[in-house]
C-alpha cells in the first residue's frame, strides 16, 4: 500500500481496561495500567470496560482516583477524551472511552443493547487534527457475549457507518468484539469495506485473550480510507499482569 506522502501518521491503541483490575479481579492495577499506556506513546487510545464511577470500589481501594478512570488515564498526556456510559447500576457506571491527543469536536454514544441485561454501546468520536484538512472518525466498540447479540450489534454498526460517516472520511474502528468464532470478522469485511490491520498484514487477526497466554482473537483494529497501516508489537510480558485482555496497537498513515 505505497503512497507518495502521508499527511499524518498516528499510533492507536485499544485495550479492555477490565475496570482497572487484573483477571478475576484479584488486584487493582489502574496506576500500572496508566504507566503502560503512556509508555506506548499512542496518539489515540480506545478503552473498553472503563469506569465512570464506582462508589464501592472508591470506599475500599486506597489508591482509587478522585476522578473517573478515563480522566485518570488521560491525565496530562491526552488533552481530549470522550466517554460513552453503557452499564448503569446503583453504585456507578462503566462503558467505552476514547483518549486523544487531537481535538475531539463531537462524539455520540450509540446504544446497541439487545436486551436489558447486557448494555452495550458504540462510541463514535470525530477528531480534527490540526492541518490535516479533514476529520477522522473513530468508533470504540465492545460487543456482547452471545452470538445473537453480536449479529444485531454488527448490523447496527454497519448501518451507523453507512448513515453517519462520510464515505470518503478516514475511519478507525477498534475495541473488544468478543468474536471468538470470527463470524463478525467475515461480516465486517464484506459489509463496510473495513480492513482489519492484523489480518491484512499477517493473514489473521491477533490473539488477545486471556492476556497472559492469548488464545482467543477477540480484539480488533479496523480501518477505512487510510493510506497505510501496520501492526505495532507490544511487550506481552508487561501487559499480561494488567488486565484480562492483551492490548493491540497499530500505526496508521492518513
Amino acid at each position: 500500500m505505497a503512497i507518495e506522502r502521508a499527511d499524518l501518521a498516528l499510533k492507536v491503541l485499544t485495550v479492555n481496561a477490565h475496570k482497572g483490575f487484573t483477571i478475576f479481579n484479584r488486584k487493582f492495577m489502574l496506576h500500572e495500567l496508566r504507566d503502560a499506556i503512556r509508555a506506548t506513546e499512542a496518539d489515540v487510545v480506545f478503552l473498553q470496560e472503563v469506569l465512570g464511577a464506582h462508589e464501592r470500589h472508591a470506599s475500599r481501594q486506597t489508591r482509587w482516583p478522585s476522578t473517573s478512570q478515563y480522566e485518570f488515564l488521560a491525565d496530562s498526556i491526552w488533552s481530549d477524551f470522550a466517554y460513552g456510559r453503557n452499564a448503569v447500576y446503583s453504585h456507578g457506571h462503566h462503558g467505552n472511552a476514547l483518549l486523544s491527543k487531537y481535538p475531539i469536536v463531537s462524539y455520540e454514544n450509540v446504544d446497541v443493547s439487545v436486551d436489558k441485561f447486557e448494555k452495550r454501546g458504540l462510541l463514535h468520536s470525530v477528531l480534527r487534527p490540526l492541518g490535516l484538512g479533514q476529520d477522522v472518525h473513530t468508533i470504540c466498540v465492545h460487543l456482547g457475549l452471545r452470538a445473537r447479540q453480536r449479529r444485531a450489534q454488527l448490523e447496527a454498526l454497519c448501518r451507523w457507518i453507512a448513515d453517519e460517516i462520510p464515505a470518503d472520511s478516514p475511519l478507525i474502528v477498534a475495541g473488544d468484539f468478543n468474536d471468538w468464532n470470527l463470524h463478525g470478522q467475515r461480516f465486517l469485511s464484506r459489509s463496510s469495506e473495513l480492513k482489519e490491520v492484523f489480518n491484512e498484514s499477517r493473514g489473521r487477526v491477533a490473539r488477545s485473550f486471556p492476556a497472559r497466554f492469548p488464545v482467543l482473537r477477540l480484539d480488533r483494529i479496523y480501518v477505512r480510507n487510510v493510506a497505510e497501516y501496520a501492526p505495532v508489537v507490544l511487550k506481552a510480558s508487561r501487559w499480561g499482569l494488567l488486565s484480562d485482555h492483551a492490548p493491540l496497537a497499530a500505526r496508521i498513515s492518513l
